[in-house]
């Protein structure tokens, strides 16, 4: 668990690739990895921890001046997707938007964003033993080099966001991004998947958004980065904190991106019960999408034993294995399942009347799509995660390490919990104790 009152590491800067960053080094030991005993079972072969590294320093030694207060709050979050950085070990992440809760302020659920300063990263990472290292970060910026901050962007499509008390508005911004997804272009640059727009964001290696490709009729102005309106507008009703999530890079080059939920098609109600997201095909070629696909859920308590909300099912990490063929994780924040699925041509959808958000019944209304005319991606259960030993909650970043092994990587949400109780009355944070873990898990066969 982090202590604040222990004291913290110090904290170290140093260069890498020429550039001056924050290289902080953290030490915690684990718990001991649980071998597998029985043929035929997933168990986890490695367990490796993040220790505190103190936000503010992780930020301002990225862009100094931008946090001056980090509320006690550790570096946390880069648990939103994992990458192989080709090097044994080593992987590249990526934060989500930065330390988040939701407080109730007279019967109404607001949006608090306790260090408002805070700039997404892309995060690259050692497992040593037991320990997570942070090798580089790179801050993600907006042309003119200034952080793109992790607050929404638009009043009425996004939550509003306030202060760490949920009792002072704070703005709202054209260039902030919510990234949850992230892969390694063979040039250098990187993509990103975000929740906001959604959208899919092109940056350079050096963090630089160079283009981010947005639902045709978003509207997103003022902005200091290109804009361009390239997704299908129905992504428009995609349910609110869930758009973009999971993102994969097939060997072609092509991009894979998952919308975290039903959308909230044609209301909010239909997609709170639906079982039927959406993958998308993107070509980085032809700067457009190409394909798009149904993807139907399993029920929730089959997913998760413990859950009966349906609208508590997502998607949150989709990993290529070899060609056309890619792992899905579906989830709950208690449990995952991560599934083998095709994508085969003659499941796209992209053009048809389900991409018209005047089609009655939607897509995502249908109780059985097939009976619709809809060809379902088909999947295979390849494993169970909330039946391994050792596994965390809220897994959200997936990556291959071998034909039989993955590295998984859990969100802890910076040490944060919901509620007027996640800071005290010193409105210093109230750590939960969840600590940014890597797990590498052992298939009982390979992928």
């Amino acid at each position: 668990m982090s202590s604040h009152s222990a004291g913290r590491r110090r904290v170290h800067r140093s260069v890498a690739a020429g550039v001056p960053l924050a290289v902080l080094a953290a030490l915690v030991t684990a718990g001991p990895a649980t071998a597998g005993t029985s043929s035929g079972q997933a168990y986890v072969t490695r367990a490796a921890t993040l220790g505190d590294i103190p936000l503010g320093a992780f930020s301002n030694g990225l862009l100094p001046g931008t946090v001056d207060d980090d509320r006690g709050v550790d570096l946390g979050g880069i648990g939103s997707d994992i990458y192989p950085a080709g090097r044994k070990g080593e992987f590249w992440t990526v934060t989500d938007r930065g330390p988040n809760g939701q407080i109730k302020v007279d019967g109404a659920k607001r949006r608090t964003f306790p260090v408002p300063g805070f700039d997404p990263a892309i995060v690259r990472i050692q497992v040593t033993g037991e320990t997570v290292k942070v090798l580089e970060a790179i801050p993600v910026t907006t042309s003119s080099g200034k952080g793109v901050t992790g607050l929404p962007n638009q009043a009425g499509r996004d939550e509003a966001p306030y202060s760490y008390d949920a009792r002072t508005p704070l703005s709202y911004h054209p260039n902030g991004l919510d990234t949850e997804g992230i892969v390694r272009a063979a040039d250098g640059s990187f993509w990103l998947a975000d929740e906001y727009g959604p959208s899919l964001v092109h940056v350079s290696a050096r963090g630089k958004v160079l283009t981010r490709y947005v639902p045709k009729g978003l509207n997103l102005t003022g902005t200091d980065y290109p804009v361009v309106e390239a997704l299908p507008s129905v992504l428009l009703h995609r349910k609110i904190n869930r758009g973009f999530e999971g993102l994969a890079q097939l060997p072609g080059g092509d991009l894979v991106l998952a919308v975290q939920s039903p959308l909230s098609l044609p209301d909010t109600d239909a997609g709170e019960s639906s079982r039927t997201a959406r993958l998308l095909r993107f070509s980085p070629g032809k700067k457009a999408v190409t394909a798009e696909y149904a993807y139907r859920f399993d029920p929730v308590d089959v997913v998760d034993p413990s859950e009966d909300d349906t609208s508590e099912l997502k998607i949150s990490s989709v990993v290529a294995v070899g060609g056309d063929r890619v792992l899905v994780e579906e989830r709950t924040d208690k449990a995952a399942r991560l599934q083998l699925v095709r994508l085969g041509r003659g499941a796209n959808i992209l053009g048809s009347r389900w991409d018209d958000d005047t089609t009655s019944p939607s897509l995502e209304q249908l109780d059985d799509p097939t009976a619709s005319g809809v060809r379902v991606l088909s999947k295979r259960l390849v494993v169970d995660l909330g039946a391994v030993a050792g596994v965390p909650g809220k897994i959200e970043g997936v990556a291959r390490v071998d034909h039989g092994t993955l590295a998984l990587i859990n969100d802890n949400d910076f040490g944060m919990t919901d509620g007027a109780g996640a800071f005290d009355a010193q409105g210093r944070l109230v750590d939960s104790g969840i600590e940014t873990t890597v797990n590498y898990v052992r298939l009982p066969r390979g992928v």
